[in-house]
């Protein structure tokens, strides 16, 4: 399979780029920086200049590839949510999305197209199990995965098969959400955040590498995939799972008002909850190899 992927040098595309690569898919990545890109991915695979979010003729390598994975988008959870970094966490998805839509329009040949999104999209609703079909929430992620949302399936006008993945919290020792706990967890100083009835629909970041490949290789599924597992913890269980695997105690605990206080919107992160499940990739036959909380921590923490 030929795939042509945006946000392949960041902390999902390299897992997803290594694996496609490794099973013999010819990959092209788009970057700002070539020289910088080729340096952290596999042998072989091939990069082109430009930007997702500014058109130019990197389009026209769209129209030569069997499939789009779109990764691209400024990280929501580096820096504090000032009104330049809220622009750019937009501008990054939405223009680069509507631009991958415009060259895949302009294919002569069918193009697949798997877009991510975030399980953001469902706001804080509670206790409530959230399958592909319940509404958006309210909030500024799930506006905007709303938004990003819309624009992908503006390539379903030329008879294109769009996925969406829904994506959770991607546990990962390099990155993301993973590193912001374990630090102050093992310097005694981490715990339950806000009231820590809020669910976390986290993934592995090996088990959503190999969710993408699934969704790729399967053409009956189209239209919304929650990328998260299928039984997803309280922030306070998670706390305490993680807690034991350091073989530390979560005896803190910050309040809802001092973590709005200190994050304002960005708050939102960790204060909503959202019990969504994977309903799409189980009916279609995916199985998690690392599902179970406690397991996939030693899995990610051995190092």
């Amino acid at each position: 399979m030929r795939i042509f992927v945006t946000g392949g040098t960041g902390l999902v595309g390299r897992r997803v780029v290594g694996q496609l690569a490794a099973r013999g898919d010819q990959v092209t990545c788009l970057t700002r920086d070539p020289d910088a890109a080729r340096a952290k991915l596999p042998a072989g695979v091939e990069t082109c200049a430009g930007d997702p979010a500014v058109g130019g003729t990197w389009q026209e390598r769209v129209g030569e590839v069997d499939a789009v994975l779109n990764l691209a988008g400024e990280s929501v959870g580096e820096g504090l949510w000032t009104r330049g970094k809220l622009r750019r966490i937009r501008r990054s998805r939405l223009a680069g999305t509507r631009n991958l839509v415009t060259a895949i329009s302009q294919a002569a040949q069918p193009v697949t197209l798997v877009s991510a999104s975030a399980a953001g999209y469902y706001g804080d609703q509670g206790d409530r199990a959230l399958a592909e079909n319940a509404p958006p929430g309210e909030g500024f992620l799930a506006r905007l995965a709303v938004e990003w949302e819309n624009a992908a399936r503006e390539a379903e006008r030329e008879s294109v098969r769009v996925v969406l993945l829904r994506i959770g919290a991607v546990l990962d020792p390099a990155g993301g959400m993973l590193p912001k706990l374990v630090g102050p967890l093992r310097s005694g100083f981490g715990g339950r955040l806000g009231s820590g009835r809020q669910y976390v629909p986290w993934i592995h970041t090996g088990d959503l590498a190999r969710a993408i490949l699934f969704v790729l290789d399967h053409p009956a599924i189209a239209g919304p995939v929650n990328a998260v597992v299928p039984d997803p913890p309280t922030q306070a269980a998670f706390t305490a799972i993680l807690a034991r695997r350091l073989g530390k105690r979560a005896s803190l605990a910050v309040p809802a008002f001092a973590l709005r206080m200190l994050l304002g919107r960005k708050s939102e992160i960790v204060l909503s909850s959202q019990r969504a499940v994977p309903s799409a990739l189980r009916a279609a036959g995916f199985r998690f190899e690392h599902g179970d909380l406690d397991a996939a921590l030693a899995d990610l923490l051995r190092a």
